[in-house]
C-alpha cells in the first residue's frame, strides 16, 4: 500500500495576511510620503511579505522543532515570494543554515510593523491592527496545525503571542470593531429523551404534548472576550494557563479537521479539584461559553448536579435519574459536584450503578456534551479508581489551589466597591488579620469565605447605624457606605 501525504498549504494564509497589511502600511507609506520629493517607493507589499515571513518561522521556531512538514511548507510558500534560492532550498538546508534557530523572541513583543499600525490606529481612529492580529492567529495556528499533535510549547507560545498582541491594541485603545466569522456550533442533534418517542407513547396511551420550543440562540461570543472575562478573574493563574492551553488545542484539532487532516482526538471530559470557593463551577460556566464558541457543544450552557441528583433509591431508578440529567446537559457542560461520593457506600448502594451509566453515556454522547467532575484532590482519585473506564475518559485534571490573603482581600474589595462600599483603612487591616487567621484545611471556605465576610460586615454597619441615639442626626450618605474596623467579624 502507498502511503499518502496529506499537505496542508500555507499560501492561502499567507495571503489573507499579506493582502490587508501591506494595504495599510501603503496607505500609511503614501501619507508619510505627501510633500516629499519624489524617488521614495511604496514597500507595502515587501513589508507585509517579510513580516508573514518572521510569524511563520517564528511560530515553526516555538518548540525548536523545525519538523520537515513545517519546513516544506515554509519553502513552498516563501521560496518563489523572495529573489533568493530559497525555493531551492530543503528542510536539512534550512536546519543548517540555522535560517530559523532563536527567531521565536519574535513572538515575545510587538514588531515595528504592527507598532505602526496600532499606534496610527490610536491616531487615526481606524482598526487596522485587529485585522493584523486576526489574520496573524489564523496564520499562527496552521503552522501548529502542520504537525499532527502539537505540542503544549507550541499551545503556550501561541497563547504568549495572542495576549501580546491583545495587550499592546488595549494599551493604545484601539476598540475592536467586531469579529471575525466564528466556527460553526457543533451539531449535538436533539437532546436525547427530550421528545417521546411513538412506542413511549404508546406505552401509557396518549400523545404526550410537544415541548416548547427552545429560545433561539444568540450567535457565540468571540474568544478574546472569553478569556478576557477569565483573566479579570482574581486568582486561579494555574486554572487559566490551563483553560488557554485547551483552548488552543481545540483550536489547532478544528483547523487540522476543517482541512480533512488526521486529528488525534483527546478526550474533552475534565476533573477540577480544590476546597469549595476557589471558583471550579465559575470556570465551568466560562469554559461552556468558551467550548460553544469552539465548536465542541452546540448550546454552551451550564448544568450543575451532584450524588442527590443521580442516585435513587431503588432498583433501576438510579439509570433512569443519571440519564435524565445528562438530558439536561446536552449541548453544553455537565459539572458533577462532589463527584467521589458516587463511589461510596455499601454494597446495597446505588452509586456504583450511577457511576457506570455515567461511562457508559460518556461514551454514547460524547460529541454532545462535555463532563467535568469536582472535589477535593484525595477524593477525586477515588472516584476515577471506581470504574476502569473513568481514567481514560477523564485524561486532564486541573488544580484550583486556595486563594490567597492578597487575593481574598481583593474579592473583598471587588465586593464592596460592586455594592458602593468603601471600607476604612482601619476595616482593611482588620480584614487582612482576619483572612490570615484562617486555618488552610480541607474545607476552607475561599472565595464564599470572602463573601460571607462581606455579607456579615454589612449586617454589622447596620446594626452598628441604628444603634445610635434616637436623637442623632439621620446617617450620611458617607456613613452609610462606609465599612468601619468595628463591623468586620472577629475584630
Amino acid at each position: 500500500m502507498i502511503a499518502v501525504t496529506i499537505r496542508v498549504s500555507l499560501v492561502p494564509e499567507v495571503e489573507r495576511f499579506v493582502e490587508p497589511v501591506a494595504a495599510t502600511l501603503s496607505a500609511l507609506g503614501a501619507q508619510a510620503r505627501a510633500g516629499q520629493p519624489p524617488g521614495r517607493r511604496d514597500t507595502g507589499l515587501e513589508d507585509a511579505t517579510i513580516e508573514a515571513f518572521n510569524l511563520s518561522c517564528a511560530v515553526a521556531d516555538a518548540d525548536g522543532r523545525h519538523t520537515d512538514a513545517e519546513l516544506w511548507e515554509l519553502l513552498a510558500t516563501f521560496g518563489p515570494r523572495f529573489p533568493t534560492q530559497l525555493a531551492l532550498a530543503t528542510p536539512d538546508d534550512l536546519r543548517r543554515s540555522g535560517l530559523l534557530s532563536g527567531k521565536r523572541v519574535w513572538l515575545d513583543q510587538p514588531s515595528p510593523v504592527f507598532d505602526l499600525l496600532v499606534r496610527a490606529d490610536a491616531r487615526n481612529k481606524t482598526a487596522n491592527g485587529w485585522t493584523y492580529y486576526w489574520r496573524a492567529m489564523e496564520l499562527a495556528q496552521l503552522i501548529v496545525a502542520l504537525d499532527a499533535r502539537p505540542t503544549e510549547t507550541e499551545l503556550r507560545a501561541l497563547d504568549a503571542f495572542r495576549t501580546m498582541l491583545i495587550g499592546a491594541l488595549d494599551r493604545h485603545g484601539v476598540p475592536r470593531p467586531g469579529s471575525p466569522p466564528l466556527p460553526a456550533a457543533a451539531s449535538g442533534g436533539p437532546a436525547a429523551g427530550g421528545t417521546p418517542t411513538a412506542a413511549a407513547a404508546a406505552t401509557v396511551g396518549t400523545t404526550p404534548p410537544s415541548p416548547p420550543p427552545s429560545p433561539p440562540l444568540g450567535p457565540p461570543e468571540a474568544i478574546e472576550d472569553l478569556l478576557a472575562e477569565l483573566d479579570a478573574l482574581v486568582g486561579l493563574e494555574g486554572v487559566k494557563a490551563e483553560v488557554r492551553l485547551v483552548t488552543n488545542l481545540l483550536q489547532i484539532q478544528k483547523l487540522r479537521k476543517d482541512r480533512g487532516l488526521p486529528v488525534f482526538e483527546a478526550s474533552r471530559h475534565l476533573v477540577f479539584t480544590g476546597n469549595p470557593g476557589t471558583g471550579k463551577t465559575t470556570v465551568a460556566r466560562l469554559l461552556a461559553r468558551l467550548y460553544r464558541t469552539l465548536g465542541v457543544v452546540e448550546k454552551g450552557h451550564l448544568v450543575e448536579t451532584d450524588r442527590a441528583g443521580m442516585v435513587a433509591g431503588f432498583v433501576g431508578q438510579t439509570a433512569l435519574k443519571v440519564t435524565e440529567v445528562f438530558d439536561s446537559a446536552m449541548g453544553g457542560i455537565l459539572l458533577i459536584d462532589e463527584a467521589y461520593a458516587l463511589a461510596r457506600g455499601g454494597e446495597r448502594d446505588f452509586g456504583r450503578e450511577a457511576i457506570d451509566t455515567i461511562v457508559k453515556l460518556i461514551e454514547d454522547r460524547r460529541e454532545s456534551l462535555v463532563v467535568v467532575a469536582a472535589g477535593y484532590p484525595d477524593e477525586m482519585a477515588e472516584f476515577i479508581d471506581a470504574n476502569p473506564g473513568l481514567r481514560s475518559r477523564f485524561p486532564k485534571t486541573i488544580a484550583f489551589a486556595d486563594y490567597s490573603d492578597d487575593e481574598l482581600v481583593r474579592i473583598l474589595a471587588s465586593l464592596c466597591k460592586k455594592n458602593r462600599y468603601e471600607p476604612t483603612p482601619a476595616a482593611d487591616v482588620a480584614v487582612r488579620a482576619y483572612f490570615a487567621a484562617q486555618p488552610r484545611t480541607k474545607g476552607f471556605g475561599n472565595g464564599r469565605l470572602a463573601r460571607n465576610m462581606f455579607e456579615a460586615a454589612v449586617a454589622n454597619q447596620a446594626t452598628r447605624l441604628m444603634s445610635r441615639p434616637k436623637d442623632a442626626a439621620p446617617p450620611t450618605d458617607e456613613e452609610l457606605l462606609a465599612i468601619e474596623a468595628a463591623d468586620v467579624p472577629g475584630a
